[in-house]
């Protein structure tokens, strides 16, 4: 089966999601559950019982999308014998089931066969099949378009130029004859709310192209930089052809009703251009800065959780280096080859570094990096060994490896994920290691098992189709004596505090949540009167009182799908989301009550000290550092904005590619890890300024920590002590 790709995501959203669409509210789910499946047997059933074929999922979706997502012909048939719309658009993506087929349509028989059959049906959106055709010289698919949609002559028009650019002149030759030459009276009518949602700034940092879309009069225009504005005639949805210039065709894409950028075609050649997010400014040219003062070294420090104590991710005064290369070893005080596949971070108590891993029978230890949306799975069942290792922080030599649990995993991974995703846990007497379905593991530190908690296969996933599985990688905490780890996972999510000396439980609440990957944090009370808080990442933004588990506030909107943990600095807790439908930034202060949801056009309240709609961070947790909020992309775009106030500094790009590991920072540095492996050095504070840029040659999607002259950084097979070269002075 080919992969599957996120619809109407261009480039830059890797794996995460949630939710189930089949829960046991009523026969409806059933069969959205059972075409989610693929199994024909059961939704035959479920259609002669008198189920609606058309009965939607929670996002709008019917049978018809997961049979025609998934290539299945037969079910597809089924479907549309029963009567199944074809025309019916879900309320995420805005998409119908030929927009899903058409996207694996090119490479896949089976999904091209659905696009003629779905075809058949005269879809509203049949011009989408006709440009797909005419991109891919499919006569055939061409034709039917044509024959069986209502399409305009400005649409055949646009998939000429798609076929002639394409160079594909059979079919160019029979649009043709099919494509009037255009009248004055005719247009394709588009809004003028819907034209002014393109108008922006749009900038594609790879080759330095900036482009202004704007509106002057009633007419879309496109400038770019030193060049005369080009007007735009729109051909339909989303699309646009240049009017005076031959051969340039755009088309402007987003989700969840929001633009992010435009495809632009021109002479058989495409190039997406990104948009620019309304408001930020791009980072000047730094004047010269002085040097970093040389920074105090103080006692070692415990780097105990994910990002360190209160995920503040800051290691200052420990001597962290500047500079290394993994290649040829400067600055490398060892490397230790760790077994398996694990994307948990190292954590530090004393002279000890913990870590996880699970090591697959199969050898298949795959990861796909990169920028993409594609939301389909790993299929490795073979035997898995989950483990448990201690090492020695001034040497690197393994002191100990435990096996927590061996056995097939009990729900798959995304293609950039792991079965070892959590980071452990520890207060230096008690090391805690989560490995999601296979369970919660407590340890002493010299790897005696203490206690286990088996909840079962938690399976989490693409919140639009459930059956593409993700894994888990909440990491867990500890606070007050116990260890308190968020499950939020396709049906049954729930936030629950064990004792960690003896493994009972002490509290359990149920969450109203689709899957989930960011880690809780530990909200202490203002001027230390009342209860510390468990605030945590979702759909809903919830904090808990973390002696009872209780419910105390809940905050909205957020992202569909969040990845990243809530930060606390200044008595603040840091909450962002970076997925449709908004991607915002929340500073919750402590002590709030109820629904804090903000009214219509306010952007602060009792309880929330700044927030915005716009500029939320995806995957990488932010920082907070010096007073100052740093939001990474996953594109290597960082915002940086007063933590105070949440006024914006300046943006930039750290640099290309992308990134998955959050910014730690130590001693006036920040430092931005790349999934290849790639660090840059970064100066503290209101100019951007790189001081450097380390190669460690291994792909790195986990987090370092930083303690006593080192700084620990997992790749994709072994974990660096990295430490400062010591220049020795010469005795002559």
């Amino acid at each position: 089966m080919p992969r599957k790709i996120v619809v109407l995501i261009s480039l830059c959203l890797a794996w995460l999601a949630a939710g189930s669409t089949a829960d046991e509210q009523g026969d409806g789910d059933a069969l959205i559950a059972a075409a989610q499946r693929q199994e024909i047997d059961e939704v035959r059933r479920l259609l002669a019982a008198g189920v609606d074929v058309d009965s939607e999922s929670r996002y709008g979706a019917t049978a018809l999308f997961f049979a025609s997502d998934k290539g299945n012909v037969e079910l597809v048939k089924l479907l549309l014998e029963k009567g199944a719309d074809v025309d019916v658009s879900d309320t995420f993506y805005k998409a119908t089931p030929l927009t899903w087929s058409l996207f694996s349509a090119p490479e896949s028989p089976p999904h091209r066969e659905i696009v003629m059959l779905l075809l058949e049906h005269g879809p509203a959106n049949a011009d989408a099949a006709l440009n797909a055709g005419a991109r891919a010289g499919d006569k055939e698919m061409v034709e039917k378009a044509l024959a069986k949609g209502k399409i305009e002559p400005a649409a055949v028009r646009a998939a000429l130029q798609l076929a002639e650019g394409g160079g594909h002149q059979e079919v160019a030759a029979f649009l043709r004859g099919k494509a009037p030459e255009p009248s004055e009276s005719e247009t394709f009518e588009v809004s003028p709310e819907k034209l002014a949602s393109y108008a922006g700034e749009y900038k594609n940092n790879d080759i330095a192209l900036g482009i202004k879309v704007f509106i002057d009069g009633e007419e879309l225009k496109l400038q770019g930089t030193g060049q005369p504005a080009v007007t735009l005639d729109a051909t339909g949805e989303d699309a646009f052809t240049a009017r005076d210039v031959p051969g340039i065709d755009v088309s402007f894409q987003g989700r969840g009703g929001l633009i992010e950028g435009f495809q632009l075609r021109q002479g058989g050649q495409e190039l997406y251009i990104p948009r620019v997010p309304s408001g930020d400014a791009v980072a000047e040219k730094p004047a010269k800065l002085p040097p970093l003062p040389e920074a105090e070294r103080s006692e070692p420090i415990q780097w105990p959780r994910f990002r360190g104590t209160a995920a503040s991710g800051i290691g200052d005064g420990q001597g962290a280096p500047s500079s290394w290369d993994g290649e040829s070893g400067e600055g490398v005080r060892w490397k230790t080859k760790i077994p398996g596949l694990a994307h948990s971070s190292p954590v530090v108590w004393d002279g000890r570094v913990f870590l996880t891993s699970a090591v697959p029978e199969s050898g298949d230890e795959s990861l796909r990096t990169g920028l993409y949306g594609d939301v389909d799975s790993v299929d490795d069942d073979s035997v898995h060994t989950w483990t448990v290792l201690a090492l020695d922080k001034t040497t690197g030599e393994i002191l100990w490896q435990k096996t927590a649990t061996e056995g097939r995993p009990r729900s798959k991974r995304h293609l950039k994920a792991t079965q070892a995703n959590p980071t452990p846990a520890t207060d230096g007497e008690y090391l805690v290691a989560h490995f999601g379905s296979e369970g919660l593991f407590c340890y002493n530190t010299d790897g005696e098992k203490l206690w286990h908690q088996d909840w079962g296969t938690l399976a989490s996933g693409w919140f639009f189709d459930s059956t593409y599985e993700w894994g888990f990688s909440s990491s867990p905490i500890l606070h007050d004596g116990k260890v308190i780890t968020q499950v939020d996972v396709d049906k049954g999510s729930f936030i629950a505090a064990y004792d960690l000396a003896t493994g009972r439980e002490a509290w359990k609440t149920k969450r109203d949540e689709i899957p989930t990957w960011g880690t809780p944090v530990v909200l202490p009370p203002a001027a230390g009167k009342g209860a510390h808080e468990i605030v945590t990442n979702g759909t809903t933004i919830r904090g808990y009182h973390a002696g009872t588990g209780g419910e105390l506030w809940r905050l909205t909107p957020n992202s569909e799908v969040t990845v990243g943990s809530p930060v606390v600095s200044g008595g603040v807790a840091f909450v962002t989301g970076g997925y449709p439908p908004v991607r915002p930034i929340y500073a919750v202060r402590p002590g709030g009550r109820g629904d804090l949801t903000l009214p219509e056009g306010a952007e602060s309240s009792e309880h929330l000290a700044w927030s915005t709609t716009r500029g939320g961070t995806y995957i990488p947790t932010p920082i907070v550092y010096r007073g100052i909020l740093y939001m990474l992309h996953n594109n290597g775009r960082m915002t940086a904005h007063h933590a105070a106030t949440g006024e914006q500094i300046y943006r930039t790009r750290v640099q290309t590619g992308s990134f998955s590991s959050s910014p730690v920072a130590a001693d006036g540095r920040l430092y931005f890890t790349s999934e290849e492996g790639t660090t840059t050095v970064v100066r503290a504070g209101e100019t951007y300024q790189v001081l450097g840029t380390n190669e460690l040659s291994e792909v790195v999607m986990t987090t370092a920590a930083i303690s006593d002259g080192l700084m620990l950084l997992r790749g994709a097979s072994h974990l660096y002590g990295l430490a400062e070269v010591v220049v020795e002075e010469s005795s002559h």
